[in-house]
């Protein structure tokens, strides 16, 4: 049986939230479930057009992770709910948002989304993975 392609996390590589997102993700995937492309990074551009969006689009709608799985694109909430429950384990707790309401859990998504700069900051350039992990990275 072949094994299924890792999903792909598109995240906002000079956010520094985004960043910590991404750290944290690897840190709790050692199977290597997920692999990663800043959205800033030729990898990322590709990606997003193939699935019909510009960057302009994401300008004007503010996202800081997306996840592609199983050649569907996922976004705000429902793309970080979708991977703490890939993860697994006591992440999977993370369910208890699909109780709430979509537009509820958007809307806390997008207000965050809108003020990671200013709240966690961000860095001139995209992080370069080291190494051992430069595989994960698209």
């Amino acid at each position: 049986m072949l094994a299924a392609a890792p999903d792909t996390i598109l995240f906002d590589g000079v956010c520094n939230l985004c960043n910590g997102f991404v750290q944290f993700i690897i840190r709790h995937d050692p199977e290597g479930r997920f692999r990663f492309a800043a959205l800033q990074s030729d990898a990322g551009q590709r990606l997003l057009a193939a699935h019909g969006l510009a960057p302009a689009a994401l300008a004007a709608e503010p996202e800081s992770v997306l996840l592609l799985s199983g050649g569907r694109l996922y976004s705000h909430s429902t793309a970080v709910l979708h991977i703490a429950r890939r993860l697994g384990g006591i992440w999977q707790l993370a369910a208890v948002g699909w109780l709430l309401p979509r537009a509820w859990r958007d809307a806390l998504y997008r207000l965050v989304a809108r003020h990671r700069y200013r709240w966690f900051g961000r860095e001139e350039s995209c992080m370069l993975p080291t190494p051992a992990l430069k595989a994960r990275f698209l």
